[in-house]
Order: structure tokens, then C-alpha cells, then sequence
């Protein structure tokens, strides 16, 4: 079977990722693991009124963006466009704000997970549920706009997250996978839905406030993996495809948030494996085997799309920073007559930045564009801070840059190990991955253990929910089994293990990184 064939007769399967800086199509043919076609929308948060948001606007134009983009590729590559899907998948960032009135309207901008603007009702609903409740969480969200009293709160008729948005304007269907709805309110012991008990409990908590009806009402309806969550519609294949040529009829999986998406990705599904998803922000996700003994502020408990509890260190900051400077650099090479791709710039850099000293020579980098609440910075102050002593060459300059991607990571998962919680494989993704070697050499040294990059590692999320697709379309089942056996049976993950040396200096930056913390703080008072 050929790719053409598979494209041409309706066999291919989809999925799309919303990310924080691209929106992302993947397409796979019969073999869920062979990507044979791809396409990609840049877009990028915006700041308006103190709020990190998209809006709605840019969501469909970038959707559209994203899949003509993806349809060009696989006219090019097989001679053939796509004009009908077996099945299709949506994943997005997780968590944040999306409220709507009864009649579908948006009640106020989206409000991305970025923002740090909850810590009132973030620590009122953790003390109330006794489980860790974040800043970027729905809930913290809604219960904030209820502390506030703001005015649309007696206008909320439903709630939903970017990939329930999107996964409704395709099918009508309003619901959630379960790892995307776990962002939302905290589920039950099973993973199977929203935790009665707490439902109740905050019920009672905001009866007389003008939220109407019982929260439940609100959330999307929960589905794990493997379970068939609509067909697109008409008015969905118009939705990304205006011109027309796309038919309705596609099975869709769960939408899920990239968290999830992100681990099926890296195989990384079962209890005692993680992963670590570096974009825009950086996170960690470990499968538990067994309950945490107490609550952790650094830790979050979420679900894999099959419904297993997962504790998840989730930092708002991650390679935005870094890409940064990149870029400046890139400039330079452009003004010196020597211009260089993007791509040319990191493998550059990041190759230069293995010759920096193992602490980086006394620089610290901070890459806090948003405030980032595992560090307990409230908002964000990007440095580069250095002693007079220390030594500044290109190589310690990217080191720390790059240790600087890890550093907060690194402070979270530092409350995993002190649980006790064993992890057996840990890989990671995202884009810094590319370069081989480099950014997986040092997050080996920032969490003192092997990592391993899978070869899928820069097609991310989007092609993590085609699989979670095809796992829908083939009548889903045991999720770790068919990624065992079906997906990464023959994968090569490219395990490195951690070189002492590397740890040995990440733990002398961490120390003089946490002790600068209060740089960072002070910076956001004067600055």
C-alpha cells in the first residue's frame, strides 16, 4: 500500500496540533508510525490588557493555514490531495479559559495558560479539594472570574479548552479526552470522570455567587482513548478546508490537550515512564504507580489519554527565550554578509555551547518571559546575569541559555525524586530536540538520568493525536500495547545517559540559579 493510495482512497488519518507558536498537520497513511505529509501555520500569543491570548479569529485562520499547507505538501510528495480522512485528531495547549454564553458566544478573550493571574482561587480550591489545583487550570480560571466578581460569570453556560473548541466546531460534539479534561477539574480515582465529591464541594462553595447551576453542567463530557468522539460534519470539512474539496464523515478521537499527545509521541504511556515536552513552556510527565503520600504546589496530578494518573511539573517558560537570542544572532550572520537558516543557527550554537564550561562559567540565564509559579515569580523578567569574575565566551553563554530551558524543570522534579517516585524510561520532544545530542546531553545532566529522543521527537503532538486517531479507527482497546507493539516496535530511541561531569555543573548552576531567584524577583518590583 503506498502512501498515494492511502492519501487518494480516504485511508490517511490526521491530526492537528494547536501550539503555542505553530498549528501544526500531520497525516499518516496505513502505518501509523510513516508521516507522509505535513503542515504548519506560525502564530503567536498576544499580550492585550495584561492577558496572554489568541484569539478566535486566528484560531480558524491559522487552522486553515495549517491544513492547506499540508495538502500542497502531499500534492507535492505523492501527486495526490487528500480529500477524505479514515479518521482525524485535534490536540492543543492545555488548560486556560475558554467560557462561552448559552448561545455559543465567547464571554472574554481566551485566557492561555500563561497567565498567573489566579493565585487567589488556585490556593482557596487547593485547600477546598486537598489536591494541588495550578494557576492555569479552568477551574482556578472560572473561580478567579467569581472572587473578582466579574461580570460575565452569571452569562457562563459552558466551559471548554482550545482542543474542545476546535474538536466541536468540526463535530458539534462537546467533549474531552481524558487527559485534556484533567486540566480542567480534578477526575475521579478511575480517571473515568470529574471527581463527584469535589463537584459537590465546590458547588457548595459558590452557592449565592452568580455562577448558575451546578459545575458539572459546565465541563465537557469525558472520553478515554480509543473511544469514537464524532464525525466531522459538513460544516467541519468547510471549516478547514473552505474550498470545498474535503468530505465530511472522518471518525474523530478525543481531543486532548499536548500534554497527552506529547506522551503517546514518546511512547510513554505506562506506569514508571515520562517524558519532557520543550516549546514555549517545558513540562515533565511521570506515570505513576502508586498515589503521591502528599500534596506538592510543584505538582500537578493529570491523566494519560487512557485515564492513569500522571504527575506532571509544568513550567510557563521554556525555549521562547533562548529562540531569542538565537535570533540575534542570526542577525548578526545576516549584517556580516553570511546569512544562515534557522535550523544552521541552532545546530551551530548548540554544538558551540559543548564546548562551554560544565557550569557555564559563572552565567546565569533566566528565560522567564510570563511568570512561571514553580519558581514563584508572579510575573516575567528575562536576565543574564553574571559576576565579574565569570567568563564570557560564546560556548558558556549557550550553556547557560540552555541549562536556563532546564533550570525550573529540574527545581520540580527534584520533589519527584524526594517522593521516591522511580521512573525506567524517560524521553523527550519538541523542536530544541533536532540538533542531536546537545539539548538531550544536558537535560540527561539537569534530571541526572537517561533520556532518549525518539525518531518522531520534532513532529510532536500533531502527530501524537493522528496515532491517538488511528488508535480510534482500528476500535481502540490497550493503549500501551498498541504503542508497544504497533507504533515503536521497531523505534530507536537514542538513549544517553547522563555524563557526571554535566551533573556536577548543573548542580553548581542550579545552586547559584536558585540563589539569583531573588535577582529575579527584585527585577520585577524596579523593572
Amino acid at each position: 500500500m503506498t502512501a498515494a493510495s492511502a492519501i487518494a482512497e480516504g485511508r490517511a488519518v490526521l491530526g492537528i496540533e494547536l501550539g503555542s507558536t505553530r498549528i501544526k498537520a500531520c497525516l499518516v497513511g496505513d502505518d501509523p508510525n510513516a508521516v507522509i505529509a505535513t503542515g504548519s501555520h506560525e502564530w503567536e500569543n498576544q499580550l492585550v490588557d495584561g492577558v496572554w491570548t489568541y484569539s478566535l479569529e486566528s484560531v480558524e485562520s491559522g487552522l486553515q493555514s495549517a491544513y492547506a499547507a499540508l495538502v500542497a505538501d502531499a500534492q507535492s510528495r505523492h501527486g495526490v490531495a487528500p480529500t477524505a480522512f479514515a479518521a482525524l485528531g485535534v490536540s492543543a495547549m492545555m488548560h486556560g479559559y475558554l467560557a462561552f454564553d448559552d448561545a455559543g458566544e465567547l464571554l472574554v478573550p481566551f485566557r492561555t495558560w500563561r497567565n498567573t493571574s489566579t493565585g487567589a482561587a488556585a490556593a482557596e480550591l487547593t485547600d477546598l479539594f486537598g489536591v494541588n489545583i495550578p494557576q492555569r487550570w479552568s477551574i482556578a480560571h472560572l473561580h478567579q472570574a467569581v472572587l473578582d466578581g466579574e461580570a460575565h460569570v452569571g452569562r457562563v453556560h459552558h466551559l471548554t479548552t482550545l482542543a474542545g473548541y476546535v474538536h466541536e466546531r468540526l463535530t458539534g460534539e462537546r467533549v474531552l479526552g481524558v487527559g485534556d479534561a484533567s486540566g480542567m477539574f480534578p477526575l475521579d480515582a478511575e480517571g473515568s470522570g470529574y471527581d463527584p465529591e469535589l463537584v459537590a464541594r465546590y458547588d457548595a462553595a459558590v452557592a449565592g455567587s452568580a455562577l448558575t447551576g451546578s459545575i458539572i453542567g459546565m465541563l465537557p463530557a469525558v472520553l478515554p482513548a480509543g473511544h469514537e468522539a464524532g464525525r466531522l460534519t459538513a460544516q467541519g470539512a468547510a471549516l478547514l478546508d473552505p474550498s470545498g474539496a474535503l468530505q465530511p464523515g472522518a471518525v474523530l478521537c478525543p481531543p486532548e490537550g499536548d500534554a497527552g499527545t506529547g506522551m503517546v509521541a514518546t511512547n510513554a504511556v505506562a506506569p514508571r515512564t515520562g517524558n519532557v515536552s520543550a516549546g514555549t513552556s517545558i513540562f515533565a510527565m511521570v506515570v505513576l504507580d502508586r498515589p503521591l503520600a502528599r500534596v506538592h504546589p510543584e505538582l500537578d496530578i493529570v491523566a494519560t489519554p487512557a485515564g492513569a494518573p500522571v504527575a506532571m511539573v509544568h513550567c510557563n517558560n521554556g525555549a521562547s527565550e533562548l529562540a531569542a537570542w538565537v535570533g540575534t544572532y542570526r542577525r548578526f550572520a545576516e549584517i556580516a554578509g553570511a546569512p544562515i537558516g534557522a535550523d544552521e543557527a541552532y545546530s551551530l550554537l548548540f554544538a558551540e555551547a559543548l564546548d562551554g564550561e560544565t557550569d557555564a562559567g559563572g552565567i546565569l540565564a533566566y528565560n522567564q518571559v510570563a511568570g512561571e509559579p514553580v519558581a514563584h515569580l508572579s510575573e516575567g523578567r528575562p536576565l543574564i546575569v553574571r559576576t565579574p569574575d565569570s567568563r564570557v565566551t560564546l560556548a558558556n553563554v549557550m550553556r547557560a541559555h540552555l541549562y536556563g530551558v532546564f533550570a525550573t524543570l529540574s527545581l520540580g522534579m527534584r520533589v519527584l525524586r524526594d517522593e521516591g517516585v522511580e521512573i525506567d524510561r524517560m524521553y523527550a520532544h519538541g523542536g530544541m530536540f533536532r540538533t542531536a545530542g546537545v539539548a538531550q546531553r544536558f537535560l540527561a545532566a539537569a534530571l541526572d538520568a537517561p533520556v532518549g529522543v525518539a525518531e518522531s521527537a520534532s513532529e510532536g503532538g500533531a502527530w501524537g493525536v493522528a496515532v491517538l486517531a488511528a488508535f480510534t479507527a482500528r476500535g481502540g482497546g490497550d493503549l500501551a500495547a498498541f504503542l508497544d507493539d504497533e507504533v515503536f516496535a521497531a523505534a530507536d530511541s537514542q538513549p544517553v545517559a547522563a555524563d557526571q561531569a554535566d551533573v556536577a555543573g548543573f548542580a553548581a548552576y542550579l545552586t547559584h540559579y536558585e540563589a539569583g531567584l531573588d535577582v529575579h524577583r527584585r527585577a520585577i518590583e524596579v523593572l
